[in-house]
Order: structure tokens, then sequence, then C-alpha cells
């Protein structure tokens, strides 16, 4: 049985930082992409950064880009989510998820497994 489970939200003012959690467990995760994704309330779940677990390739939807590093600790199976220069539009619950190949995707669809989520909520 895979599990992930995200750790790390909370709520932060405008302009600071959080660093998110996934700890993966159940099985060998060597071969899989890892990913972040989010959805606020009324909106539909979104991508936000990706990262193969062999070479560490990394992928960001602009929003974040230069604010937000994904990383891995392959030893530990876990994905971390460090977010910078928070703003009130990153309010949102974030969601880890791994898909079963090493590949880099943006899509919630390719990825099989998921955890329960992790409320960031930022003020201004």
């Amino acid at each position: 049985q895979v599990q992930l489970v995200e750790s790390g939200g909370g709520l932060v003012q405008a302009g600071g930082s959080l660093r998110l959690s996934c700890a993966a467990s159940g099985r060998t995760f060597s071969n899989f992409a890892m990913a972040w994704f989010r959805q606020a309330p009324g909106k539909e779940r979104e991508f936000v950064a990706t990262i193969t677990w062999s070479a560490g390739r990394t992928y960001y939807t602009n929003s974040v880009k230069g604010r937000f590093t994904i990383s891995r600790d392959n030893a530990k199976n876990t994905v971390y989510l460090q977010m910078n220069s928070l703003k009130p539009e990153d309010t949102a619950v974030y969601y880890c998820a791994a898909r079963t190949v090493d590949y880099l995707s943006t899509r919630s669809s390719d990825f099989a497994y998921w955890g329960q989520g992790t409320q960031v909520t930022v003020s201004t």
C-alpha cells in the first residue's frame, strides 16, 4: 500500500515562508517522479512543481518560479516544497503526488498516488 503524507502547512503572512514535506512509504520510490499540486476554494486542482527521482530534474508552473523550490531526499523517501515570498493567491490545499515512472509531467491524471493534502493560508 503506497502512502503519501504531507506536513508543514499553516498560516503565514504575505512575504513569509513555509516548507512542505511529503513522506512516501509502502514501496521503493526510486523510479517515481513526484509533484506538488494545489487547490484553492472554488477552483480546480492545479500543478505547482515536479521533480524526477533519479536525476532531480525539476519543472515549475510560471506563477511560482523563483519563489518555490522542489527537492527530494532519496534516502528518506521524502519530497519538499520550499515556498518563499508567499502571496495571498498561494492560499490553497497542497497535495503531494507520485507517478510510477520517472518522467516529468504536469497533468494530475498522470499521477497514481496522492496524499491527503495540507492547508496553506497566506494572510495580507
